[in-house]
């Protein structure tokens, strides 16, 4: 039962460190990369295990997740506008299933295991279902049902969960009518679920911060930047920050910024627009009701080309705000535009991302542009998704004219396509094919 049965509140995984054995030094998790034979240690998840202490080593369900790179991108520095040693793209992508979720799935697998699930279920704008889907199918402990919106999840992505064996249901309506569902499914039939309501998901999603860190030499960046959807990373990563520096393993904390699409910009309205702000937990619930009620009044919907963010209802909102006030975090939201372009970017300086990762460098860019970010400042950006995700974004993107985009593209509002690598189309003849190669060089 992931809520609270007095406040109704999401619950939230707490540790009685004092009680718990905690490395003097994050140093320490080194070694494990030496023990590559040992899953648990190999996993980049649960070789930092004594920093999600929740599970016994021998119930631990890992697939070799967190497997990924902390990356220096001098073209991606030059396009947000900061110094090239100063910007490092966290490619999630690498995951077995291809996306960030790895990291959580793991720990919620491990905790469906330690309370003997037989059956899980998540809602999904694809990511969740494919990675949900990707752990039952090799771990072999539980059987898997994933809720879809219409029309609201890329092939890439749903393909991963078809091939992976989870029977799917898809409903009519969007991410937010799906989870709905879910969440009363689940209820009703004492189903494991699977989404990030689910505290240990974020537990598992909190070692991306510690790669980062590794990747970085143990040293805190000053900003780390991340797409936001459901705001189950922020909310993990805010979270392991302030373990982190309670435990004193850290002297400061990064500040965070908060990306969401423009189309999906729930919180930033909420945040930066009507300064609902955790003050201490006691964040003015009121105000978020009358914005949920307006949006319903209005069948307000969320609309983004960066499906994995399609979201009007973040069900991690509180502990985005908490997240938020313990690293002097900003939101900003960004078009599908300048999503797109961002993404351009990223794969021209050699790391494909899907849609909703080029919300992070997207937003990157405008927070330098209004001198929130300054050029020497070290930057962290989280690509969260592999670029094959989502290949008919990025298939149409490059395939239309700098200033005329794909038919696609021109009614989800993006105009121009500055940075599409367009394929020339030349007759089957070796004269004329060689013209076109000599003006390549």
């Amino acid at each position: 039962m992931p809520h609270c049965s007095d406040c109704g509140s999401l619950l939230d995984v707490g540790y009685e460190w004092d009680r718990l054995p905690v490395p003097s030094s994050l140093r320490e998790f080194e070694a494990r990369w030496g023990l590559r034979n040992s899953p648990n240690d190999f996993s980049g998840v649960w070789r930092f295990r004594e920093l999600l202490p929740f599970a016994p080593e021998e119930k631990i369900v890992t697939i070799g997740e967190g497997q990924t790179i902390l990356q220096k991108s001098a073209a991606v520095a030059q396009y947000v506008g900061i110094d090239e040693k100063s910007l490092f793209l966290q490619y999630e992508g690498l995951n077995p299933s291809g996306s960030f979720k790895d990291n959580g799935m793991t720990a919620a697998s491990t905790h469906a295991n330690m309370v003997g699930a037989k059956l899980a279920a998540c809602a999904s704008t694809g990511n969740t279902s494919a990675s949900l889907a990707v752990f039952a199918s090799t771990a072999r402990l539980f059987d898997v049902v994933v809720f879809v919106g219409s029309g609201k999840i890329a092939y890439g992505k749903l393909s991963q969960a078809l091939d992976y064996g989870a029977k799917t249901l898809q409903i009519q309506g969007d991410f937010d009518d799906a989870l709905s569902q879910v969440r009363d499914v689940c209820k009703k039939r004492g189903i494991y679920l699977c989404n990030s309501v689910n505290p240990f998901r974020l537990e598992g999603q909190k070692a991306i911060m510690y790669r980062v860190l590794e990747g970085l030499g143990w040293d805190v960046p000053d900003w780390i930047v991340v797409p936001g959807g459901n705001l189950g990373n922020s909310s993990a990563f805010g979270k392991a920050f302030l373990e982190l520096k309670q435990l004193g393993l850290i002297d400061r904390v990064p500040r965070l910024a908060v990306i969401n699409a423009a189309g999906a910009n729930t919180l930033y309205r909420l945040y930066e627009q009507q300064q609902v702000k955790w003050n201490a937990g006691n964040f003015d619930r009121n105000v978020i009701e009358d914005f949920y009620t307006e949006m319903d009044g209005e069948n307000r919907r969320a609309r983004t080309l960066a499906t994995a963010i399609e979201i009007n209802r973040p069900v991690n909102l509180a502990k985005c705000l908490r997240a938020l006030d313990v690293c002097d975090g900003v939101v900003r939201q960004v078009s599908d535009q300048e999503i797109l372009d961002a993404k351009a970017q990223v794969g021209g300086g050699g790391f494909g991302c899907e849609p909703a990762s080029g919300a992070s460098v997207a937003g990157a860019r405008l927070l330098q542009r209004e001198g929130v970010i300054s050029k020497s400042d070290r930057v962290v950006c989280i690509l969260t998704g592999h670029q094959l995700k989502d290949p008919t974004a990025t298939v149409a993107y490059h395939s239309s004219d700098e200033n005329q985009t794909d038919e696609s593209l021109h009614l989800a509002g993006v105009e121009q396509a500055p940075y599409a690598n367009q394929p020339q189309v030349v007759e089957n003849d070796f004269e004329k094919i060689m013209d076109v190669l000599h003006q390549f060089g």
